[in-house]
């Protein structure tokens, strides 16, 4: 059973609606030896006054212990928290036995069928009172195993939450300070259109990163959308010599994965890959059957790439499998960088 099912089987259990129709059930139970002598042996010499005054008492009877039986199960249940057991049974023990006593008065005052002091009537009042002290007991319990298990399943998503805020933060500075080098290389050629483009990309660019901290997953076609100004930025920064091919299924753009999941990717191409006149990158992107998104790219690989700081690849690996339980899947074969998305529905 799921956590949010026991959470409203919980509620249901311990609302007063069903504590009323669970005391009116258990009344006919404890009050069954009565029920059957009142069906079977009801005494035919008895006159209609008296035989009504014999139901109206058993009525009574009845009605008692299902009143009984709803103050000690809204005790037990909605008003006492405390797990010992202990204390739950001398609670319900004065309970009982002050319910006992008003019996016993009332039984007296009418005279009619006295029964109050027979074995029969004490032991329906014991099993009574430690009938629904072990419900409430065993109720208690349950909901303390609940609401450990809603505390856990909180602090489960918060840290999880934590986690992927920290991932996704390292992106940022990395990305920034190459878009810096761009925009310095745009103004020192004193191309001011271009510049202004430039930017304005880049501002569409930084906008979705910084409301990435408010997103867990994200559309494939928020990301494509976003891919649309990063391809931008990247064509200028390496003079058209980088390019990149789309293949989507468009029945696939609903799909989800973790926000910005396509950066690190493409980041990890500029960073291990020479690109230039000699070395053009075609950057292709496109789903296949198996609800994944394929990232590929040639292998140009450099002499020096300097060593890993821990952003990229690795980074999206850990939100993958944080975020979505799957892993992502990369491929190194026949002179080509393959990496394999998780889309989810």
């Amino acid at each position: 059973m799921k956590s949010t099912d026991k959470f409203a089987s919980l509620s249901k259990l311990s609302s007063g609606r069903m504590i009323l129709l669970l005391s009116l059930f258990l009344a006919v139970i404890m009050i069954y030896p009565n029920i059957v002598n009142f069906t079977w042996h009801s005494p035919e010499s008895l006159t209609n006054s008296e035989r009504i005054s014999y139901t109206l008492f058993f009525l009574f009877r009845y009605l008692f212990f299902c009143v009984l039986i709803w103050i000690l199960l809204t005790v037990n249940i909605q008003r006492q928290k405390t797990l010992i057991f202990s204390k739950r049974l001398i609670n319900s023990f004065w309970i009982t036995f002050t319910a006992y006593a008003v019996y016993v008065i009332f039984s007296l005052a009418v005279s009619t069928h006295v029964d109050c002091f027979t074995g029969m009537l004490l032991f329906q009042f014991v099993i009574t009172g430690l009938f629904c002290t072990f419900i409430g007991y065993f109720f208690t319990m349950y909901a303390e195993s609940n609401d450990k298990e809603k505390q856990i399943e909180k602090l489960k998503a918060e840290n999880l939450q934590s986690l992927c805020n920290a991932l996704v933060n390292q992106i940022n500075p990395h990305f920034f300070f190459n878009s810096l080098n761009s925009v310095s290389a745009l103004v020192r050629e004193d191309d001011k259109e271009k510049t202004l483009e430039y930017i304005n990309k880049l501002s569409g660019v930084f906008r979705y990163i910084l409301q990435s901290d408010k997103v867990v997953l994200t559309s494939l076609k928020e990301e494509l959308h976003f891919l649309e100004a990063f391809r931008y930025t990247l064509e200028v920064r390496y003079e058209h010599k980088l390019k990149f091919s789309l293949k989507t299924d468009d029945k696939k753009l609903n799909m989800k994965l973790p926000v910005l999941s396509l950066l690190p990717v493409i980041e990890n191409v500029v960073k291990h890959n020479v690109i230039d006149s000699y070395n053009p990158m075609e950057i292709s992107l496109s789903t296949n059957d198996r609800n994944e998104l394929v990232i590929v790219n040639p292998i140009h690989e450099k002499l020096d790439a300097g060593e890993s700081n821990g952003i990229g690849l690795e980074n999206l690996s850990k939100r993958f499998e944080l975020l979505t339980g799957k892993n992502i899947k990369i491929e190194k074969d026949n002179g080509c960088f393959t990496v394999y998305l998780p889309l989810l529905n």
